[in-house]
This record gives structure tokens, C-alpha cells and sequence, in this order.
């Protein structure tokens, strides 16, 4: 998998394998990015959260296009051996990205210092997580004052109205096996 724009265009990212992974693809990046591109104008303030992070494709898309800063959330240990890896290969300084090895629920229970301006939730197909974690993103300050929100989703998945409270839905499109869905915090 490759970096698609930006300062590391082109670069190779390690990505894992087995059951759960499933590296977002270079179309899906592509089609999240470019809906974010009408919603983002200056990268540079850009806070990043990538939650059920895996090889941290979607963070390090943000970091590649200026993003200032993103945490990378994932409870499994290889994920976050692999993302440690992808940022040294790319030499992203430390106090521009940080890995968190943790369930992204137990993370997200605690309350945040600082809103995030994007927030990723790229879960596991098949477990329902998104309607698990959106209550504590915004519930606990997750998301910033007219922050991001992309979830990169099996198609099929329904998401109820209840665990949307507070957010303004952006976009909603299908890729395939994929659905996106991006919101706006409500102000």
C-alpha cells in the first residue's frame, strides 16, 4: 500500500494481515480524501484521531498532506508495531504522531484535553464498534467545535439516529463492500 498525495506520495506502508485487518484501499483512501478536500481548506491546524487505527493508512494520508498532528488508536499489538514501524519509515517526529495501544471504547471513555479536528473510526467489519464508539466521541469532547467525523464502514452496516446526537451528516456514499459516512459536530 502507498501513500496516495502529498509529502509522502508514493511511500510504502507496512500493513499487517489476518483476521481483522483490512487496509483501507488506495480507491476507498482516494474517495475519503477527496470529500474531505471540500471540507478542509488549511491542513496545517489539522488534529488528527485514527481510531481502530491498523497500519495507520488514514492518519498518515492526513500527516502526508500537512495534517499538524494525529494519534493513532489500536489494541492490538501488531497494529501498533506496524504503525511505530510506517512512522520511522517515513520519519515522522515524534511530537507530531503518537501511537496508543488500546481499545478505542476504553480510550475514548476517558475525557478529552483537546478536541481532535478529524476523527477516523475505521473498524473491523462485522462487530457493529461504530455504533459502540460514536456516543463516547462526542459525549466525551472527542471531536473538536466543527470537527470531522469519517467512518469508513461495511456497506450493509445500519447506523441509528440516537448514536448520531450532535452531529450534522455530511456525506454518506458506497465504494463496493465500503461505505463512508463523514460528519460535521453540530455547533
Amino acid at each position: 500500500m502507498r501513500i496516495i498525495a502529498g509529502t509522502f506520495k508514493g511511500r510504502v506502508l507496512k500493513t499487517g494481515s489476518g483476521p481483522g485487518y483490512r487496509p483501507a484501499t488506495g480507491k476507498v483512501r482516494e474517495a475519503v480524501f477527496s470529500m474531505l478536500q471540500g471540507e478542509i481548506s488549511d491542513w496545517s491546524r489539522i488534529r488528527v484521531l485514527d481510531l481502530f487505527a491498523g497500519s495507520g493508512a488514514l492518519g498518515l494520508e492526513a500527516l502526508s498532506r500537512g495534517a499538524c498532528r494525529a494519534v493513532f488508536v489500536d489494541n492490538e499489538a501488531l497494529a501498533a508495531g506496524i504503525l511505530q514501524e510506517n512512522l520511522q519509515r517515513l520519519e515522522i517526529p515524534m511530537h507530531r504522531a503518537r501511537v496508543i495501544k488500546k481499545d478505542a471504547a476504553s480510550f475514548l471513555a476517558q475525557k478529552a484535553k483537546q478536541g481532535f479536528d478529524l476523527v477516523f473510526v475505521d473498524p473491523p467489519y462485522g462487530r457493529n464498534l461504530l455504533e459502540q464508539v460514536l456516543p463516547g466521541i462526542i459525549a466525551h469532547g472527542w471531536l473538536g467545535p466543527r470537527g470531522i467525523l469519517c467512518a469508513e464502514v461495511e456497506a450493509r452496516l445500519e447506523v441509528s439516529p440516537e448514536s448520531q446526537s450532535g452531529l450534522n451528516l455530511l456525506k454518506d456514499k458506497r465504494y463496493g463492500q465500503t461505505r463512508i459516512l463523514m460528519w460535521q459536530k453540530k455547533s
